[in-house]
């Protein structure tokens, strides 16, 4: 279960220590360039060792944590939290975070501005 010994994927450690819900999430986070390694942007098979700086940018929200030890296969939560050390900012109150674009309800199909606005808000 837990390998302290030799290296692991990235996208495979991100999803065992629960930082990605799949394990297909993660690598496509790292093929998008989320996923930072000590400062350098991430390929999904890119090698971790202990005392790596992981960075994953995710919602406006960037979790970093420092690898701890290495693990192959998704374990409990708790388990989890022992492989890592999070150094990451607290998340901004929900309050000062941008809203979703939301419609009134009735208000038909979104026209192409309203999608463009849409697409707009999302990205920042």
């Amino acid at each position: 279960m837990v390998e302290d010994e030799g290296s692991v994927r990235v996208d495979s450690w991100i999803w065992s220590v629960r930082l990605a819900r799949t394990r297909a999430l993660a690598a496509a986070a790292c093929r998008a360039g989320h996923v930072r390694v000590n400062g350098e942007r991430a390929k999904p098979a890119q090698a971790l060792r202990p005392g790596d700086e992981v960075r994953v940018r995710e919602e406006g929200y960037e979790r970093v944590v420092v690898v701890k030890r290495l693990i192959r296969k998704r374990v409990g939560a708790g388990v989890a939290a022992e492989c890592l050390v999070d150094n990451s900012p607290p998340r901004p109150p929900r309050e000062l975070t941008p809203a979703a674009g939301v419609r009134d309800r009735g208000a038909g199909r979104p026209t192409k501005r309203d999608r463009r606005e849409l697409d707009q808000l999302r990205r920042s």
